[in-house]
């Protein structure tokens, strides 16, 4: 891969708040991300044998048992041309019992296989006392890779756990090695935010999987970014989608997640994207400071909430987070050509850069 060089690396600044220490989600405590990249073939589309272009990413919400320790959670659908699945078990639960994983859009149902095979492992009772739903968020990758060959395995989902860390990895890795973003390409970003309120500080950190958008749109800043570049053209002309996902170390409870979900697609808006009519628009939400005892000890249980009164921060924090996220996603990339020799080009940042320095 070409050298990854973020946005804040190229001295584009956005919002006003002060990123984390790694600035991505893995700035909220325990929260780990892992990628899986599955990438052969060349030349003309052969389902079943390729080329694949595609991946699987797995978040893990946190370090201890997700099964009976549930993060708080909520589940938005800006635009619904798309799933993620287990969305109205999150909103009706108000938590998270798992990993979320994003892959392509015919992968949901192996991702969801491999998922429901590896949390019964850990806990025998799945499927004896209750049943376990997947969290898996797809977006469409057919233009570059053999979708219908089903290359996202058992294997590569239990890799990605496995390799899951604080470094994430951007661009063409994992579930976004397929994906395009305002018609260059795009695929995994992730940025963060600090917030201090009442002499406390806390962590908003968002990871997307972008895949929409078209060349036209991007704006960079407030500044419609293929108006500055004689270069900008694009054969893609389609809306896509995105999977966005926000995390925090605040105690927040289901309703506030829900609230900061609906913040996430204003940030998505300061990169261009008015969320079309085929666009596949997705927030989810959770907070590992606010975990849900699957099993209730006493009839009344007491868990850490925070005051309404201090929540406005952290919308602008997951609105900054979310359009940083966006644009790193764009940015850290390299060119990926799949089927049927499909190209799709990095964003050229150089170009960019001297651009805006000429005007």
């Amino acid at each position: 891969m070409s050298k990854v060089r973020r946005v804040r690396d190229v001295g584009i600044t956005t919002g006003r708040l002060n990123p984390g220490l790694l600035n991505s989600i893995a700035d909220v405590p325990g929260v780990r991300v892992g990628h899986c990249t599955v990438d052969f073939g060349q030349g003309a589309l052969v389902r079943g044998s390729g080329p694949a272009r595609t991946g699987v990413t797995v978040v893990m919400p946190h370090e201890g048992d997700l099964w009976n320790e549930k993060p708080s959670a909520a589940f938005y659908a800006l635009n619904g041309c798309g799933v993620v699945t287990g969305g109205d078990w999150i909103n009706e639960s108000g938590a998270l019992e798992g990993p979320i994983a994003l892959t392509n859009s015919h992968s949901v149902g192996d991702v969801g296989s491999a998922l429901i095979r590896w949390m019964a492992d850990f806990h025998p009772e799945i499927g004896i006392e209750e049943a376990y739903l997947p969290v898996i968020g797809e977006c469409d990758d057919s233009y570059l890779n053999d979708i219908n060959g089903f290359h996202v395995k058992d294997n590569h989902v239990l890799e990605a756990i496995k390799g899951a860390g604080r470094d994430v990895a951007e661009g063409a890795v994992g579930a976004g090695r397929g994906m395009s973003c305002y018609g260059y390409k795009g695929g995994i970003g992730t940025a963060s935010r600090v917030v201090s309120v009442s002499n406390r500080s806390y962590v908003v950190g968002c990871l997307v999987n972008s895949n929409h958008g078209r060349i036209d749109q991007l704006m960079i800043n407030g500044v419609h970014a293929a108006r500055r570049m004689q270069s900008a053209q694009s054969v893609l002309t389609g809306e896509g989608s995105i999977v966005m996902l926000v995390a925090t170390d605040a105690p927040l409870n289901h309703l506030q997640l829900k609230r900061l979900c609906k913040r996430a697609p204003m940030g998505l808006a300061l990169t261009g994207s008015c969320a079309g009519d085929s666009s596949g628009d997705f927030v989810l939400g959770f907070s590992t400071g606010r975990l849900v005892p699957r099993r209730a000890g006493e009839p009344e249980t007491s868990l850490p909430e925070l005051h309404n009164d201090y929540i406005t921060p952290f919308f602008e924090a997951v609105i900054e987070a979310t359009e940083e996220a966006v644009l790193n996603s764009l940015f850290c990339n390299e060119t990926v050509t799949g089927r049927d020799g499909n190209t799709v080009h990095a964003f050229p940042v150089d170009e960019y850069l001297r651009t805006l320095a000429r005007n």
